[in-house]
């Protein structure tokens, strides 16, 4: 375990905090909320091609931003490669190497070969699609010049504990996000149905999709799985969450604590990063004594009910306490019903913030100011103006409006979200 001393008794090391960055954008909003590293992606070589991605220009500008808030920007090259994909990898780990890049996520082997003789002066953390579900397996791979393991997603936190005992490379585990049914996320579902490989990063997410049933005599007759008349979504688990377990996690002496989510909104990554934050944060602060049984440390009510708001398909431990069953599924919807939306990011700070509306916004509406922290600052919106200084009762998403609210909003800063509660949304 990574300890250190406090008061003449040990506590953990809290460990990092990694966020998602599938744009620019979204990498400013994991930084604004606490986030210690951020991932993301080039234009190739990324199991998230439909995110927004970074040119090599980009890549250079968004390494230069983070370092300048103390962040670590690590690059996934994280597809199962082909031979034709090894066409131009070489002029690409030599660019990352350029922009200053701490660190290239892979699961390959072929590429992490190339990486080691390429760029031998950048670490490789290696990808969870690599599947390290054994000590002999994290023993293999740090053999091999790796760093860091991201774990598999299939292990419980007595084998994670276990690993984490008997190794002494860097061990990163996921938190937060989405599940793939498949292990490890190597599925080849879309593949078979879209053409679209899920391996090589263009996955169609099939699996959140809604299915019927068909008997062979009787085409045209469509029969659901279960008794809904909409289908059933066999395939679709809830999304991982940890924040109960985050104790025992520290406790274990893991280095890095991983939000998946480069495909969603800025939103989900503000507000996530944002929780695990001040849940990390919370942790750092207990008495050494606390931690003389981690399992008994119990995060406030607040944080559960936080991450309630910022979810897409309800939350399941996944391996962590027990293997999955039915009850980590959801099979009546692809999503459940948020709790809260976005409404607004503040682009000027002031009393009076210059916002850009990403939903409708209203005079009248009661809308919630996130914090860095757990907490929010509610507030009414009493007035809006353009920037051209007209009067309007109402924002659609894009616009740009000055704010006035009640009480007004001086503590809002550059890139913070305003939210709000679904019911508080004004009829229209």
């Amino acid at each position: 375990m990574n300890k250190k001393e406090s008061n003449k008794a040990f506590v953990p090391a809290i460990p990092e905090l990694l966020a998602p960055a599938g744009n620019f954008e979204k990498m400013v909003t994991a930084i604004h909320y606490g986030a210690d590293a951020v991932y993301m992606g080039g234009k190739q070589f990324s199991l998230r091609a439909k995110a927004g991605n970074f040119s090599d220009e980009a890549m250079v500008e968004a390494v230069k931003y983070a370092h300048e808030y103390g962040v670590k920007v690590y690059v996934t090259i994280n597809i199962l490669a082909h031979n034709r994909d090894f066409s131009g990898l070489d002029n690409y780990l030599m660019q990352l190497q350029k922009a200053e890049v701490d660190a290239l996520i892979i699961s390959d082997p072929g590429i992490l070969r190339r990486a080691r003789k390429c760029v031998p002066e950048i670490p490789v953390h290696l990808s969870t699609q690599a599947n390290v579900t054994n000590t002999e397996a994290a023993r293999f791979w740090f053999e091999q010049g790796v760093s860091r393991l991201n774990l598999a997603r299939e292990l419980s936190l007595e084998e994670i504990q276990e690993v984490r005992g008997n190794v002494r490379g860097e061990i990163e585990i996921f938190v937060h996000g989405a599940l793939c049914i498949s292990y490890s996320g190597r599925c080849m579902l879309s593949n078979y149905m879209t053409g679209r490989d899920a391996n090589q990063g263009a996955c169609a997410h099939p699996c959140r999709y809604s299915y019927k049933l068909i008997e062979e005599k009787r085409p045209g007759e469509y029969f659901p799985v279960e008794e809904d008349e909409r289908g059933t979504y066999i395939f679709n688990s809830k999304d991982l969450c940890l924040l109960e377990g985050l104790p025992e996690l520290v406790a274990s002496g893991a280095d890095s604590l991983k939000i998946e989510g480069r495909m969603k909104s800025i939103f989900y990554v503000g507000g996530v990063t944002r929780i695990y934050r001040a849940a990390l944060d919370y942790l750092r602060d207990l008495p050494a004594e606390a931690w003389e049984k981690p399992a008994d440390i119990i995060l406030p009510p607040i944080f559960s009910k936080e991450i309630a708001k910022t979810g897409t398909r309800g939350t399941s431990e996944n391996f962590f306490r027990q293997a999955p069953g039915s009850s980590d599924m959801i099979y009546t919807s692809s999503r459940v019903q948020m709790k809260a939306e976005p409404v607004a990011v503040i682009r000027k700070e002031g009393d009076v913030p210059l916002v850009e509306a990403r939903n409708v916004l209203e005079t009248g509406n009661l809308v919630e100011y996130m914090l860095p922290g757990i907490e929010c600052i509610p507030c009414t919106v009493i007035r809006m103006q353009t920037e051209k200084g007209e009067e309007t009762d109402r924002a659609n998403p894009g616009n740009r409006v000055f704010l006035y609210t009640e009480p007004t909003l001086g503590q809002g800063r550059l890139n913070g979200i305003l939210r709000r509660t679904l019911q508080d949304r004004a009829e229209t």
